[in-house]
């Protein structure tokens, strides 16, 4: 029996779904830059020779702007040591800030107000002073009826 990975690894090598191959490199590159500019990055793509990187704010455009020679080292070396990203050459980078961005993941948040269930049972033992024994029974009563 084949493996999930397997025939995923088969369906993209067909050449109809080229741009699933591309896209899986253009993961690779994303995930070879620094945490903080993961998640700066919206999407990238490759078109004639020039890498674009669209970034979710105007920020984060004006910092990678300083770093175009490691962007475009790191797009170097992915050529090299992938042999499946090879076909990815870039001699320019262009960095631009887009209003389209990836969702970013929700984390399911759970706020109830805390419920308590009672845990007397309304039963102790009750005095033999007349006033004390009454409120004794309402305080019973009280507990009994929740």
């Amino acid at each position: 029996m084949k493996k999930a990975c397997t025939i995923l690894s088969h369906l993209s090598s067909q050449p109809q779904f080229k741009v699933l191959k591309r896209q899986e490199c253009y993961q690779k590159y994303i995930n070879l830059l620094s945490p903080k500019w993961q998640k700066a990055v919206a999407f990238i793509y490759i078109k004639d020779e020039t890498l674009f990187i669209a970034v979710t704010h105007p920020g984060f455009k004006m910092e990678l702007n300083y770093s175009r020679d490691l962007l475009k080292s790191l797009l170097r070396q992915l050529n090299t040591h992938d042999e499946n990203c090879h076909e990815m050459q870039a001699s320019n980078v262009v960095v631009f800030h887009s209003k389209y961005h990836a969702i970013p993941e929700k984390k399911a948040s759970y706020i109830s107000v805390p419920h308590y269930h009672e845990r007397a049972q309304g039963t102790f033992d009750t005095p033999q002073d007349n006033a004390l024994k009454e409120s004794f029974e309402r305080i019973q009563n009280i507990i009994c009826n929740r």
